[in-house]
């Protein structure tokens, strides 16, 4: 396994690795849900690379950019045992040379959820991952379905900019317990750990009124709402029964059917821990 930092030596690797190339973008901390990209990539492409970056560009000036835990030893052992080929572990002036001034902005997509919640944070998710499609040129790229907002923009971006790849969106990986893996859940004390599969709880109610005929958005929202106030450690940010593709709100009426499935997502605070969550039923489940 290589590791490298310069986008320099990244092109050098990638255009002697002939064949097919998977690509894993990580800002490290990995966890079971990150190896299983990797895993996955592996699969299906004869190379494997991986970035290792902490993209300040994606954090606002009051989240936790300083605090983001970081473990790169570990990371890369993880990494060499999962069998990844080639790991990108640039320094920020590599990505963001002095005067850089281009970013990237997906418009509707972006405004909603996240979007609203953390102003500018898809810009910068929108540039740091165009910057390693343009670098790493790969085949595939793997992200996972818990970022489900993110997975709609960069969808939206590489169809829009014509990258020539493949977006493959893998499952959400969970404790036993529902709570999706995230590095932030290192935050969490005992107490708070304890109450955090609430968001699963949550979603898994409205999910099961989906199954059972409910198709009003204000219903679905407001189940996942009642479970979550039962909960005296869970602060909501916001709870979602949303378009997949456009993420627009479902609305009060129960007909007609929404054409392409249901988006439910939420972000709760427990503690320091904002933790996000989703379950997509796609058309076809519905």
């Amino acid at each position: 396994m290589q590791v490298v930092e310069t986008v320099s030596d990244v092109r050098r690797s990638r255009r002697a690795g002939s064949g097919s190339w998977g690509l894993v973008p990580t800002m490290g901390f990995l966890h079971a849900g990150h190896l299983a990209l990797v895993t996955r990539a592996r699969q299906e492409n004869d190379h494997v690379g991986v970035s290792i970056f902490v993209n300040p560009t994606q954090f606002g000036p009051q989240e936790d950019l300083a605090a983001y835990p970081r473990d790169l030893d570990r990371d890369l052992a993880q990494l060499e045992a999962a069998g990844a080929d080639l790991v990108w572990v640039p320094p920020v002036e590599e990505v963001y040379p002095p005067h850089f001034q281009t970013y990237i902005s997906v418009e509707e997509v972006t405004r909603p959820l996240e979007g609203a919640a953390r102003p500018g944070h898809f810009r910068g998710v929108a540039t740091v991952v165009a910057k390693l499609f343009n670098v790493f040129q790969p085949d595939r790229a793997y992200f996972g379905q818990k970022d489900a907002q993110q997975v709609v923009v960069i969808q939206r971006m590489a169809a829009d900019l014509n990258f020539p790849l493949e977006i493959v969106v893998c499952p959400t990986v969970r404790e036993p317990d529902g709570l999706a893996l995230s590095s932030r859940n290192v935050y969490l004390s005992p107490e708070q750990r304890a109450a955090a599969p609430v968001l699963y709880r949550a979603l898994s109610a409205a999910r099961d009124a989906w199954y059972a005929g409910e198709r009003n958005g204000n219903r679905l929202r407001g189940i996942m709402a009642d479970v979550l106030a039962a909960e005296p450690l869970a602060r909501v940010d916001y709870v979602s029964a949303a378009d997949p593709l456009t993420l627009a709100e479902l609305g009060t009426a129960a007909a007609p059917e929404p054409p392409h499935g249901v988006l439910l997502s939420m972000a709760v605070r427990i503690g320091r821990a904002r933790l996000i969550d989703n379950i997509l039923i796609a058309d076809s489940e519905g």
